[in-house]
């Protein structure tokens, strides 16, 4: 298997080219731009941190410049754009674009042109009036903002206010960066709330509702999207992936259930929390890598009750969140009396718990959580549930988690008969297509990679009835080189 390679022609590769130099030198202006407001938030101008991101800033502009001596950096709903080329932002920067938009938003400002005669001196002057706006509303802010650098004689930089989203950025494209937005934030709480337990502080629970919500919300709107980020595994930590994945997977799961919109709510902030009391374990445990002792078990199955514990940290106007304690204590629980914690008196597992609990194993044996080894495809996976639904866990529950996944579940990698290799990118909405899922082609027929990948339907039939491909086996991902996740936030 050969380096990733697309198939363009002559002309279209160049212009391909240019727009990746494009991007490229577009994510060093907006870390610079970020790098800059935060170092003037917190120094004075003359600082020589200050100093050298400014500097910083006036170079990555400066690279952007154009023919006509100057570069354009807009803003347009969720997306940037710069030099007319949309940024394509991954995962791993989305919280840093998002500040800068906010930063903008804030002032009033959705256009910035800067002339290639801008000094670090001219756009110190700009982010310093951009972190310090002044005026009740955003037009206000915007006309202060122009005053600021007209006064301090700075002339290189023209302004305009927010523009409208791009035509451009309309349909599967603005679904596709909502979700990684929902997605990348519910990271990021995750991530911030299992810290704030780690110090013995209390979560924000309502940011953590407004996140369930945002992934509530995607999922009702464009579910094939955020099943396909849970794929993405190069977090810091995969702790906080797998909250995530489990909150995303059980939403899905519960609409399928007939679940009510306020019901999703509910049991996505309880798989949001399911392992919190995991917060409270040492890391050293967490992370081994060698087979656990009696001891090390037995400080990780109390992570059950130690979350319990740690909910009732939580509560907001006096309420504590009722669901989300039921599903960290009893979400290891088996409907046969055994799973952890061990039960004093026989009592039923609840439906949040059930969905909560067979998610999880899911998710826990197709990825790499440290001590959990070895890691087991999706698909081989899938085949164990099918063949164990009627002896383990909620047979109804196992049923539809399988068929919500598929034969070959979203992340999927397939070799084909036509010698190309292929990534599951959802279900055939044709039931009796079950085992031709919707894909990706990822390769050409020589084992050339491509990226990002071509869209197709394995149900798909040429003019004589014949499918145009089949699947001959699923592959193993690292084997090949392949990043699952950079199909789906491409």
């Amino acid at each position: 298997m050969t380096a990733p390679e697309a198939r363009h022609s002559t002309s279209g590769a160049s212009h391909d080219a240019a727009d990746g130099a494009v991007r490229a030198a577009g994510r060093a202006l907006v870390q610079a731009f970020c790098g800059a407001l935060r170092s003037l938030r917190l120094y004075p101008a003359d600082n020589p941190i200050v100093q050298r991101s400014v500097k910083d800033l006036a170079a990555a502009a400066a690279l952007l410049s154009t023919e006509d001596g100057g570069m354009e950096l807009r803003i347009a709903g969720e997306f940037v754009f710069v030099n007319h080329t949309r940024l394509r932002l991954g995962l791993d920067n989305y919280a840093m674009v998002a500040y800068l938009i906010a930063q903008c938003r804030t002032s009033g400002t959705g256009v910035l042109r800067a002339t290639a005669a801008a000094t670090p001196a001219d756009w110190s002057v700009l982010v310093t009036a951009l972190n310090a706006p002044s005026g009740s509303d955003a037009t206000t802010r915007y006309h202060s903002l122009r005053q600021r650098l007209d006064g301090a004689g700075v002339r290189v930089f023209d302004l305009e206010p927010p523009v409208k989203a791009e035509e451009g950025g309309a349909g599967a494209g603005v679904s596709a960066e909502l979700a990684k937005g929902a997605y990348a934030r519910s990271v990021a709480a995750a991530a911030d709330a299992m810290r704030a337990i780690a110090l013995g502080q209390s979560p924000n629970l309502r940011s953590l509702k407004r996140t369930v919500q945002a992934i509530v919300d995607r999922i009702l709107t464009d579910e094939v999207s955020m099943l396909g980020l849970t794929t993405v595994r190069d977090y810091e930590d995969a702790t906080f992936t797998h909250a995530v994945n489990v909150c995303i997977f059980a939403v899905a799961l519960g609409r399928r259930l007939g679940l009510a919109r306020a019901q999703l709510y509910d049991l996505g902030l309880a798989a949001l929390f399911h392992d919190c009391g995991k917060a409270r374990i040492p890391s050293e445990v967490l992370s081994k890598k060698d087979a656990l002792t009696a001891d090390d078990w037995r400080v990780i199955t109390g992570h059950t009750w130690q979350g319990v514990l740690t909910l009732f940290q939580v509560r907001e106007s006096g309420e504590y969140p009722y669901h989300a304690m039921l599903v960290a204590y009893e979400h290891h629980l088996k409907p046969d009396g055994g799973g952890y914690p061990r039960r004093l008196r026989p009592r039923a597992v609840g439906l949040f718990s059930r969905i909560v609990g067979i998610i999880e194993m899911f998710d826990a044996a197709t990825t790499n959580l440290g001590y959990r080894t070895p890691v087991k495809r999706p698909a081989e996976y899938v085949a164990i549930m099918r063949e164990t639904a009627d002896t383990f866990l909620d047979p109804t529950v196992v049923r539809a988690f399988v068929e919500m996944l598929g034969v070959y579940p979203v992340g999927t990698v397939l070799l084909l008969d036509t010698y190309e290799i292929a990534i599951s990118r959802g279900v055939n909405p044709d039931p009796e297509l079950a085992d031709r899922p919707l894909v990706y082609i990822i390769s050409d027929r020589d084992g050339q990679l491509i990226h990002p990948g071509e869209a197709a339907d394995l149900g798909d039939t040429d003019e004589n009835g014949r499918f145009v491909r089949s699947i001959i086996d699923t592959l193993d991902a690292d084997q090949y080189g392949i990043r699952v996740g950079d199909y789906f936030i491409a």
